[in-house]
């Protein structure tokens, strides 16, 4: 199991990591618990260790759309705005899987941002690196079809059997599960896939290819 020192950043100096270490609060989540849900007040700052979370914005008839996950390494960018602005959490964050690290406390996490040039300096690259991220998928959602972004979507966990049930896939790609059902019975019936409850396995990687890169339609 890695230590609590494998959740800091590489280019903090020996007082800051001894600092950190000495203040933060140890952090355990069992997959699937909700970490933070809109309106939630932000305690504080994660740096994971171990595990993977993700962020949706959440509708108001319930259907999530992912903007992004977070791994060890990786700052949650609602969380660093939230901190920031002193404001509530906007979207809603899940353990995907167990995840552990340390949670830096609100108070804690302002006067390092302050006192540590190398701490500040791994939050704010942390967060601009996110927003390139978050840029990147905006652009996906408005400009890249349906069918190109299942396509992408099965590509990246191919080979093999896919095992995420439609409102998963939905949430992934942001639409609806009735598009995706719709999309993957069209897949299907070109033999680009096989579907079976709570999997997908594609089969014409190329025809996926084509349909991801806009040269063929499903």
């Amino acid at each position: 199991m890695p230590s609590q020192d494998a959740a800091l950043p590489a280019t903090l100096d020996p007082a800051t990591r001894a600092r950190i270490l000495g203040a933060a609060l140890p952090l355990r989540a069992p997959a699937g618990a909700v970490l933070f849900r809109p309106g939630d007040p932000c305690q504080g700052f994660v740096l994971l260790r171990a595990g993977r979370a993700r962020v949706d914005l959440i509708a108001e008839d319930g259907h999530a759309l992912l903007l992004y996950r977070v791994e060890p390494g990786q700052a949650c960018a609602i969380t660093t705005s939230c901190l920031f602005a002193g404001e509530a959490y906007s979207a809603e964050g899940t353990a995907e899987t167990d995840c552990e690290g340390l949670l830096l406390p609100a108070p804690l996490f302002a006067r390092l941002v302050e006192e540590s040039a190398a701490f500040r300096t791994f939050v704010l690259a942390g967060f601009a690196a996110r927003l390139a991220a978050l840029m990147g998928r905006i652009e996906e959602l408005s400009f890249r079809s349906v069918d190109a972004r299942l396509a992408a979507y099965l590509l990246d966990r191919a080979p093999g059997t896919v095992a995420a049930t439609q409102q998963e896939i939905a949430s992934d790609i942001g639409t609806a599960r009735e598009v995706v059902s719709r999309r993957l019975a069209a897949f299907a019936k070109a033999g680009l896939v096989h579907t079976e409850r709570g999997a997908v396995t594609p089969l014409d990687l190329a025809g996926l290819t084509r349909i991801k890169d806009g040269t063929a339609v499903a």
